[in-house]
């Protein structure tokens, strides 16, 4: 995880993400998320498929979804 990084809102409600904390680019898209009074931002994906893939590696018991998919017949 890299060190967090500060911005000061402006008196428009604009705030400067440091680039480096992102490695941002010109152009390049953000997401924003909130839970609660946490503000996540992250870049945009260039494909959300990829960005996924594997998270749920590991996650069930060897077999799991063989023998889960056995009992739908």
């Amino acid at each position: 995880m890299k060190s967090m990084a500060e911005a000061t809102v402006s008196s428009d409600y604009r705030i400067v993400i440091p680039r480096d904390a992102l490695d941002l680019k010109p152009g390049d898209k953000l997401i924003i998320s909130t839970i609660g009074e946490k503000i996540i931002i992250m870049k945009r994906p260039e494909s959300y498929q990829l960005a996924i893939r594997g998270l749920g590696r590991g996650l069930y018991p060897k077999d799991y979804l063989r023998k889960e998919r056995d009992s739908w017949r």
